[in-house]
């Protein structure tokens, strides 16, 4: 390594550190007017310089600070922040050396203050001075990548020189020494495909990448110092992607393609798809399928389903098994936007064969035509309107019924015959209803006659025809007056007239007074309007304060109508600039329409119905009410008995006698005063247990009630006049009641309740009682 030593010296002659010698001054002399003078520097040395990675022992000389100041008691310092850690000095001589190799790769300059100072008072005995110590460069760094992985693209099929991309290698050293930096790139992996130049660039070297053979290529690239002392290098790689063009034709993945379709198959429907092969990506797949052989191109499409690219045959027609089973024609699939230039090979499998089988389906019937209209003239009934007429195109021929869907707007008027011949039922009036709108049903028929649920339907129009069956009339209400001093020529009103039926272009209406036997004149316009004026003058309001005036209108149809129209004309009290002050209301004329008069009749008869019915069911009930109570009524007193005994009060609550009688079919005897009547509850006893029962005594039991209810014709057939409490000999816990207490096993004597007054006298009867007096039911 070459060393650089700079040595600074003393550059002329020695000028003193601290005075400035200065001529005397004369104030006469403009020269001599005050002035500041600059200092000149007293330190004496250059830049200082010295070279990186120095081989030499340690320390290294860099150079010499020296300054005017010559005395013998002066010292050098230095300051900084590499003074004293990298850079010392000579205190005596102000010689500066390095203590450490220095890499200008790391610090490329130091920055360093200078001192001169008083060996025993430390003083400085000039400024301190900055100074800059530069690392001169060597050649001792290799180049190295910015990265070690760089991915790149370029689209297949590029051209020779293409530019992939570009990669940098950077070197430490110093750029502006002269080949220090400089670096040559070289392809060491994938030479035969890539290349690389000086500056870093990587270009295709042949023509033929092909993603479709290889997507992916690794190549390896090297960086060298140009001129390095040790011959380093550093790699790279470079992972270059081929992006996809569309350079290949589609092509089928079969060479025939069959498919069966039902007949009835709607139009439009896909019936089938195509598949095809392409090597290129998916946003390239642009396939276009067409039919090029056959002569069904007018019966079936290819559309392309551009998510998955295939062929989607749909059908353009009906299909017809029984007029053709089986189409068969060529399809072609090609790729319009395939870019020729990068066209890599040509497909062969690019045309297939489709064979479509059409299979027979039970189809309902055809109309012959798609709708009908027909005519008919208003007020007739015609023998026949029209027919329509359906088949059934399948084999079997079967045969067709004609139905009117109830859903038809007033299809209430018309009917078909099996043959479908239409009817109408009724006149019909085209004032009323000028088109009449059917759907008619075609249904498909079983050899018993029964529909096999096949049908079709198709829209029937009517068109009612019009005649000249109806009278003009007036355009509007006309409301005329006339002022009772009206004179004579006098105008009171211009009327026209309007016709129900259609009004040709050319109609004309002829007006005419039924009678002239009145104050207004009619005059024709011949422009089918009409004047009328006072005839006379002079109205008498006393005589008549409203004037009905007949208009006859008449119209020029064939044959011509003539209708009688009123006008009511009223006569009213006018001042002197013929203005109306007073008018009489004319009274409407009221009139009541055959339809009114029959729903009126239909409101009267249901109401008669209804007072009927209501007055029969009133005599119904009455007459049962004659009869005697009702068994419900017998069955409620007995059933709503839920309050507490009260003594012997509660005798008079409730006629138990009522019930007696039922069950005996006598009729009710009168009732007995309270003190007559026999005590109830005495007749309420627990029968006598008897010692050795058995199974037949409950038998017993059910027959005497049975016999009972068979001869008791008057009783009611309640199930709570069969319920009884009759307890059987083997019962262990026995009644519950209160009723039984008194049983021969009780050693109670209830004797004292006598004594307790009259509220306990029923209740001392039945615990006294005898208890082998028979229970009675």
């Amino acid at each position: 390594m070459q060393r650089l030593m700079l040595l600074l010296t003393v550059v002329g002659t020695p000028l003193a550190a601290a005075t400035t010698h200065t001529n005397p001054a004369r104030p006469d002399a403009p020269s001599m007017l005050p002035a500041h003078r600059r200092q000149k520097r007293d330190w004496i040395w250059n830049q200082m310089h010295i070279d990186e990675e120095k081989n030499t022992s340690l320390p290294h000389y860099v150079g010499k600070i020296k300054s005017s100041v010559n005395r013998q008691n002066a010292k050098y310092l230095l300051k900084g922040e590499s003074a004293g850690k990298v850079f010392r000095v000579n205190a005596d001589t102000g010689d500066v050396y390095a203590f450490e190799r220095l890499d200008r790769e790391k610090t490329s300059e130091y920055h360093l203050i200078a001192l001169v100072v008083d060996k025993d008072t430390e003083k400085d005995l000039e400024s301190p001075s900055s100074f800059t110590i530069k690392v001169h460069d060597v050649n001792d760094n290799w180049p190295v990548f910015t990265h070690r992985l760089f991915n790149a693209s370029v689209p297949e099929m590029s051209a020779v020189g293409t530019s992939v991309m570009r990669v940098t290698a950077v070197d430490a050293d110093d750029p502006t020494v002269a080949d220090h930096a400089s670096v040559m790139y070289q392809v060491l992996k994938g030479e035969e495909y890539f290349a690389i130049d000086n500056s870093g660039l990587i270009f295709t070297k042949t023509k033929h990448l092909d993603r479709e053979t290889q997507a992916k290529y690794t190549i390896m690239v090297e960086a060298r110092d140009a001129q390095g002392l040790r011959g380093y290098s550093s790699t790279a790689t470079v992972l270059v992607t081929l992006q996809d063009v569309n350079d290949n034709f589609p092509a089928f993945t079969q060479t025939k393609y069959t498919f069966a379709v039902p007949e009835d198959i709607r139009v439009g429907s896909p019936l089938g798809s195509l598949f095809v092969e392409d090597a290129d990506e998916p946003q390239n797949r642009m396939t276009k399928y067409s039919i090029v052989q056959g002569e069904y191109r007018d019966t079936f499409t290819i559309e392309t389903d551009p998510t998955r690219n295939e062929g989607i045959i749909k059908a353009m027609k009906p299909l017809d098994y029984e007029r053709i089973q089986q189409y068969s024609f060529t399809i072609e699939a090609t790729d319009p936007t395939i870019n020729l230039h990068y066209l890599s090979s040509t497909s062969l499998r690019k045309t297939a064969r489709v064979i479509i089988n059409v299979t027979d389906v039970d189809e309902p019937p055809n109309f012959q035509q798609p709708f009908y209209h027909f005519q008919l003239w208003e007020n007739q009934k015609k023998p026949l309107i029209g027919s329509v007429l359906a088949t059934d195109p399948d084999a079997t021929r079967r045969s067709i019924g004609y139905f009117i869907r109830r859903t038809s707007d007033k299809g209430q008027f018309f009917r078909i015959t099996k043959q479908g011949n239409i009817y109408n039922e009724k006149e019909l009036d085209r004032e009323i209803y000028p088109w009449y709108n059917l759907t008619v049903e075609a249904k498909e028929l079983d050899s018993s006659g029964t529909p096999t649920g096949k049908e079709s339907i198709v829209q029937v129009y009517i068109e009612i025809l019009d005649e000249n069956d109806n009278a003009p009339e007036f355009a509007q209400p006309y409301e005329p007056k006339v002022c009772e001093n009206a004179a004579q020529g006098k105008l009171v009103v211009q009327i026209s007239a309007i016709d129900k039926d259609i009004t040709p272009r050319d109609v004309k209406f002829k007006f005419s007074l039924s009678s002239e036997d009145s104050n207004f004149t009619l005059r024709d316009n011949h422009d089918n309007t009409a004047n009328i004026t006072v005839k006379y003058g002079q109205f008498d309001r006393e005589r008549a304060k409203v004037h009905h005036l007949p208009v006859l209108i008449s119209d020029n149809g064939r044959p011509s109508l003539t209708g009688t129209n009123t006008l009511a004309v009223t006569v009213c009290k006018c001042n002197e600039r013929g203005e109306f002050t007073f008018c009489e209301e004319a009274a409407p004329q009221v009139g009541i329409s055959i339809q009114a008069l029959v729903a009126i009749f239909l409101c009267i008869l249901t109401i008669t119905v209804i007072t009927l019915l209501i007055f029969l069911r009133r005599r119904l009930r009455k007459q049962a009410r004659a009869h005697g109570k009702s068994v419900p009524e017998i069955h409620e007193q007995l059933v709503t008995y839920d309050e507490e005994g009260g003594g012997e009060m509660d005798t008079t609550s409730y006629d138990v006698s009522v019930l007696n009688s039922v069950r005996g079919g006598a009729a009710k005897p009168p009732r007995l005063p309270p003190e007559a009547r026999p005590a109830v509850y005495a007749h309420v006893q627990k029968p006598p247990r008897q010692a050795h029962g058995g199974p037949g005594e409950m038998a017993a039991m059910i027959e005497v009630k049975k016999d009972e209810a068979d001869h008791d014709g008057g009783g009611p057939p309640y199930d709570t006049l069969r319920i009884y409490g009759y307890e059987g000999s083997e019962s262990i816990a026995e009644s519950l009641s209160s009723l039984g207490t008194d049983s021969s096993d009780s050693d109670i004597d209830y004797d004292f309740l006598n004594d307790w007054g009259p509220r306990f006298k029923m209740l001392a009867e039945l615990y006294g009682s005898d208890p082998r007096e028979e229970l009675v039911y």
